[in-house]
């Protein structure tokens, strides 16, 4: 359990700094810097899935037909996500990709109540009503839709949910994502070796590091998150996950200097609100359940 936890941890601790990584790269074309993310990141799996001698379970993933259409769309939304959260930290949005990883867990519920048909407790609605609020208020301050904060937290809400319909182990699900990104990433950065403009190979070797980097920075959070996942609970893991916006936030407001005026502040902490409700109803739902079964088998 302790291990577990300290692994989920390390996993959101990581992707909470993203940020700091990116912002170095902040220079380049949001779509070089993915590009090369897609590819380093396929290298880097593929390496862990041989040295574990897992590449028949990678071929069995490939062979079923279902689990490939589903980790193929799963592919082309987390390189959307991608992309638009490399955009918004090169543009010092730093915190409205955050609000995108707050909305996320609402957006789960959302789906859980459209495509497993459940049933909205009254914790839930209370908590997604005010996710509605919090937009509505942003945009009225902004005077600007949230665009990046939704389209971050629809894209990877979908591809959990994907990824769920799947069942396939984290390394074998990102290599069949980005085998079929690949590629159309390589391409990309062939041309824009060949046409000068690229920075892999002209650029200084801190950023050619950094570049190379974006593998490892992608697979070992993901790695961690599946090790966290098999040792605790899942309700430990939902609070866990708050841990990647909450440093995320930070390092935009304090590390990067983001402005958050007053209606900015009273849109988060709508949003705040409704995860604390959404987390309190989850646990009370769990506890109630737990003590039910243990009832049940008690009288058995």
């Amino acid at each position: 359990m302790r291990a577990g936890v300290l692994y989920g941890i390390g996993a959101y601790g990581l992707w909470g700094i993203f940020p700091l990584y990116f912002h170095l790269l902040d220079d380049l074309a949001p779509t070089e810097v993915l590009a090369h993310r897609i590819v380093w990141s396929l290298l880097v799996v593929a390496g862990i899935l041989v040295a574990g001698r897992r590449m028949s379970q990678l071929r069995r993933v490939i062979e079923d037909r279902r689990s490939l259409r589903l980790l193929s769309a799963a592919g082309v939304l987390i390189a959307i996500n991608w992309g638009i959260y490399i955009y918004a930290v090169s543009i010092d949005r730093v915190i409205e990709a955050a609000l995108g990883y707050f909305i996320t867990p609402l957006v789960s519920v959302a789906f859980g109540m459209a495509f497993f048909g459940e049933r909205l407790r009254v914790g839930q609605a209370g908590a997604l009503l005010l996710g509605t609020v919090a937009v509505v208020v942003l945009t009225a301050v902004a005077g600007v839709f949230p665009w990046i904060s939704l389209i971050l937290a629809a894209t990877f809400g979908t591809y959990g949910l994907l990824k769920k319909l799947a069942g396939v182990g984290a390394a074998e699900s990102l290599a069949v994502e980005t085998l079929g990104l690949a590629g159309p990433a390589l391409c990309l950065i062939v041309v824009l070796e060949l046409t000068g403009s690229g920075s892999f190979a002209a650029g200084d070797l801190s950023t050619t590091l950094l570049l190379v980097a974006a593998g490892p920075v992608t697979a070992i959070p993901l790695l961690l998150f599946a090790a966290c996942v098999t040792r605790v609970p899942l309700s430990t893991v939902g609070l866990l996950q708050y841990l990647t916006p909450v440093l995320q936030f930070l390092i935009g407001w304090l590390a990067l200097s983001e402005p958050m005026p007053t209606g900015r502040w009273v849109g988060f902490a709508l949003v705040w609100a409704g995860l604390s409700l959404l987390t309190w109803d989850g646990l009370r739902h769990a506890t109630g359940r737990a003590a039910a079964e243990e009832l049940e088998t008690e009288f058995a």
